[in-house]
């Protein structure tokens, strides 16, 4: 059987596991995000024990890798008595690291905004939670549109490190077609075929997105 024969028979059943690819990824995005707006607001309202702790969680998320963190989840609560299933785990893992860089992600289009708005709702009495819910939040969530587009294309990547815990998505898959034909190359060129496709899709919304939500006059930076 040649490649082209190979990717034909084993492609189709591959590629049910981007259900779970995408499930795994839409619910640890939509996690890091829920977590990544407390920790940018608590930037904004300065009160230093919290500013010191949230940003010491960004730091230290951001300086581990992602699958330690998946094994500390996993592995290393049951221990303490705190057990979940691989599916929870991965979500998690996936999730609260996806938070620490999605704060960056708003924290650097909130410095996008100009000086002068924050001056004109001080102005107008606002308070600072509400400049950040009626004039911050706003703008920062259309500039920062793209950047979070890419980090939901990183997840759909980063997900396969939850085929190590039994999750069966497109990387389990790959290896279940590799361990029954013992033919590696095609099973894994079949599952790096799949993840192209997802996030060519996806990086291309992007851009598309920038498109429709760019701020007159910001060019980012």
């Amino acid at each position: 059987m040649d490649t082209l024969a190979f990717l034909i028979e084993y492609l189709p059943f591959i590629s049910e596991g981007t259900i779970i690819t995408l499930q795994l990824t839409l619910f640890s995005f939509f996690l890091g995000f829920s977590l990544a707006m407390p920790l940018v607001l608590t930037n904004i309202l300065d009160f230093a024990p919290i500013k010191l702790a949230s940003r010491s969680y960004i730091e230290v998320v951001r300086g581990t890798p992602l699958l330690v963190q998946l094994f500390l989840i996993y592995f290393g609560l049951p221990s303490l008595g705190i057990k979940f299933d691989p599916m929870t785990a991965s979500i998690l893992a996936l999730g609260l690291n996806s938070a620490a860089y999605q704060a960056e992600i708003f924290r650097s289009a909130i410095k996008g905004i100009p000086e002068s708005q924050f001056l004109a709702a001080e102005s107008l009495g606002f308070s600072k939670l509400q400049t950040f819910r009626y004039v911050v939040l706003p703008q920062s969530v259309r500039i920062a549109m793209p950047a979070l587009v890419n980090e939901f294309v990183t997840l759909i990547k980063e997900s396969s490190l939850a085929s190590i815990i039994g999750i069966v998505e497109l990387t389990r898959r790959g290896d279940y077609v590799a361990a029954y034909t013992f033919r590696a190359f095609e099973a894994y060129l079949a599952v790096a075929i799949m993840y192209f496709i997802l996030c060519y899709f996806f990086s291309h919304t992007a851009r598309y997105i920038e498109r429709k939500t760019r701020i007159p006059g910001y060019r980012g930076g």
